[in-house]
């Protein structure tokens, strides 16, 4: 875990067609030393603009809070929080992914010098990459739009 407010570990997968039961909260743990947070769905409420918002932007305004829950004061994530973070809060889109060369190249780019830090444009660039070469992008087209 990276330690941000909004982390919530999940060791079980479930599929795109079999929703998760209702997570219990846990908080981080303490040795993260990070202040019990407000949870993403309050913040994500608390954005009048977003009231009527599509799912769409309130997908993206999600990806933004989880990232600035867990950003230092200057908003960027070093590569190892960065990497923490992908693998505590995006877990089902990276799992089997292990052996394709393009995923090899981004989580060793972030073992590299992983103190040095990144912005939320490079993390949104890394969200989108890690969702294109996924195996559930495949399972999410597959759904079912219409009765």
């Amino acid at each position: 875990m990276c330690g941000c407010r909004a982390s919530v570990p999940s060791t079980k997968q479930y599929s795109v067609n079999q929703p998760a039961p209702a997570a219990t909260k846990k908080s981080p743990p303490a040795a993260a030393g990070m202040p019990k947070g407000i949870p993403i769905a309050k913040q994500l409420a608390s954005i009048k603009a977003l009231g009527k918002g599509s799912d769409l932007e309130k997908a993206f305004a999600t990806a933004a809070l989880v990232y600035n829950n867990c950003a230092d004061p200057e908003g960027k994530l070093s590569k190892s929080e960065t990497k923490s973070l992908l693998q505590s809060q995006f877990c089902h889109f990276i799992q089997g992914q292990e052996n394709k060369p393009k995923y090899q190249e981004i989580i060793s780019s972030l073992d590299e010098e992983s103190e040095n830090k990144i912005d939320f444009e490079d993390f949104m660039i890394l969200l989108v990459s890690l969702t294109l070469m996924s195996d559930l992008l495949q399972e999410i087209k597959n759904v079912k739009t219409t009765k």
